[in-house]
């Protein structure tokens, strides 16, 4: 009898255990529900039930751990503050002290809602972190007037309309009464004509709305700004001739 002996791959898969194949079959909606109560187990931190999953509660250190002190000076009153290194300007004004006439527009410092002036130079603060201003004097639209007396740009705000919803505004006027001091100190800017002049800038209604431009108003109030900061400017401009 002919027999042929075996090849070595037969005896190769004679050996080798059959393993158990595992089919896992789950569908969208049941991976989306099960990833939520695991989730939700992670946060509330409770075991879940018939899953052969406990989920343990982790202990975050405390947030005050990292804070750090900091003094500055808002609308004339010193303030001693401790607070997170990553907390804007804005934030702090408007979630620590209360100060919400500073507004939180479109919180990336494109629109300008949230102008103020830190030692009399106007900055958007949601960009600008807090602690960076150790020392300064920050003045917002609350600490312009003085007790019931108007400053004279807000006042003139008032007589030419340069508003409509008022959102943006008090960024607008803070922007203004940087933009009048400028003007004053002979600063120039892109569309100035002659750079070689010394004194009060001359504030065309195309030089203000340059210096304005990065205050945005969506209600289009902008004629009515424009003719407040001329009518403000203008006794300035007399004073300094």
């Amino acid at each position: 009898m002919d027999h042929k002996a075996p090849q070595p791959e037969t005896i190769y898969k004679e050996i080798q255990p059959q393993r158990p194949i595992y089919r896992w079959s789950l569908s969208r909606r049941q991976f989306v529900a099960t990833a939520g109560i695991l989730t939700g187990g992670a946060v509330m931190g409770f075991p879940i039930h018939g899953s052969g999953v406990t989920v343990t509660e982790v202990e975050q250190p405390a947030a005050e751990a990292g804070n750090i002190p900091l003094q500055l000076t808002i609308n004339g009153k010193q303030q001693q503050l401790t607070l997170d290194p990553r907390t804007t300007l804005l934030d702090l004004l408007r979630e620590k002290l209360q100060l919400t006439g500073t507004k939180k527009g479109c919180d990336h410092g494109q629109c300008g809602a949230c102008t103020v002036l830190a030692n009399g130079r106007r900055i958007n603060s949601c960009l600008s972190l807090a602690v960076t201003h150790e020392g300064e004097q920050i003045t917002t639209i609350e600490g312009l007037a003085q007790g019931d007396q108007l400053h004279p740009v807000q006042a003139a705000f008032l007589e030419h309309d340069g508003f409509q919803c008022g959102y943006c505004t008090p960024g607008q006027i803070c922007s203004a009464v940087a933009l009048l001091q400028e003007a004053r100190r002979g600063d120039a800017s892109y569309v100035t004509a002659d750079l070689r002049k010394i004194g009060t800038a001359d504030l065309t209604t195309n030089e203000i709305r340059e210096r304005m431009s990065g205050n945005i108003c969506r209600c289009g109030a902008y004629p009515g700004i424009v003719a407040a900061i001329e009518e403000v400017h203008s006794p300035q401009k007399r004073e300094g001739a």
